[in-house]
C-alpha cells in the first residue's frame, strides 16, 4: 500500500491542510461575495437592456445588440485584463475585485439580455395585443403579461449561464484577487505540496454544488408548459 500512502501524503496531507485551511476559507468568502455581486448586477442589467430593447428604437437597439454580441464574443479573461491593466492609462484604476466584478457582470448581462429577449420573442403577438386592448399601458403589459412568461422561458438558459459565469470568478486569480484558486495556488507553492489545491477543489464543490442543485430545482419548478 505504499502507493496509497504516497497519494495521501501528496494530495491529502493533514498537516498541510490544517496549515492552509484558513486561507482557503478566506478565499471562499471572497468567491461567494464576488459571485453574488456578479449575479445581481448581471441579471438586473440584462433585464434592463431587454426591456429597453422592447421599445424598438434604433438608437437604443443597435448599441444593445452590439454590446451583447461583443461581450459574448470576448473571453471573460480578456475583459478582466483590459479593465484592470488598460483602464489605469485613462485614469480609471480599479481593484482586482472591482475589475473582475464589472467584467463578469457585463458578460452575464450580455447573455441574460439575449435570453430574456428570446423569451419575449417566443410569446405569441396576440398576448400583447389582447392586453393593450383591455386598456393596459405598454409598461403594465410588459410587467404583468409578457415579462413573467418570458422569464419562465429564459430560466434554463439563464441558470446555465449564471453557473458558468460565477465559476469564472476563478479568473480573478490572474489579477491577484485573493479568491479560492489564487489562495490555493499560493499555498500549494509555499508548501511544495498540492494538498491546498485539493482543498480548493472541495471549496468549489461546497460553493457551486448547491447552486447547480438550486438551478435544477428552479428549472423544474418554472418549466415552461405550452
Amino acid at each position: 500500500m505504499e502507493w496509497f500512502d504516497r497519494l495521501v501524503f501528496t494530495f491529502f496531507n493533514a498537516g498541510v491542510a490544517a496549515r492552509y485551511l484558513p486561507d482557503i476559507v478566506k478565499g471562499m468568502g471572497v468567491t461567494v461575495a464576488l459571485g453574488l455581486c456578479v449575479v445581481a448586477a448581471g441579471l438586473v442589467l440584462g433585464l434592463l437592456l431587454a426591456v429597453l430593447r422592447t421599445l424598438h428604437r434604433p438608437w437604443l437597439t443597435l448599441p444593445i445588440v452590439a454590446f451583447a454580441d461583443i461581450l459574448r464574443a470576448l473571453p471573460p479573461l480578456v475583459v478582466i485584463i483590459v479593465l484592470f491593466f488598460a483602464f489605469p492609462y485613462i485614469e480609471l484604476s480599479m481593484s482586482s475585485f472591482t475589475a473582475t466584478w464589472i467584467a463578469l457582470s457585463l458578460v452575464l448581462a450580455a447573455y441574460a439580455e439575449e435570453s430574456i429577449w428570446a423569451g419575449l420573442l417566443a410569446l405569441p403577438r396576440g398576448q400583447s395585443e389582447a392586453a393593450r386592448s383591455t386598456g393596459m399601458s405598454w409598461w403594465r403589459t410588459l410587467r404583468f403579461v409578457l415579462l413573467p412568461q418570458a422569464l419562465r422561458i429564459a430560466v434554463p438558459a439563464l441558470t446555465n449561464r449564471v453557473i458558468s459565469i460565477t465559476k469564472n470568478t476563478a479568473l480573478g486569480s490572474v489579477v491577484a484577487l485573493n479568491e479560492v484558486l489564487n489562495n490555493a495556488q499560493s499555498a500549494s507553492s509555499n508548501a511544495g505540496n498540492p494538498t491546498p489545491l485539493t482543498l480548493g477543489a472541495v471549496a468549489y464543490l461546497i460553493i457551486f454544488l448547491p447552486v447547480v442543485l438550486g438551478a435544477r430545482w428552479l428549472e423544474t419548478r418554472w418549466r415552461w408548459k405550452r
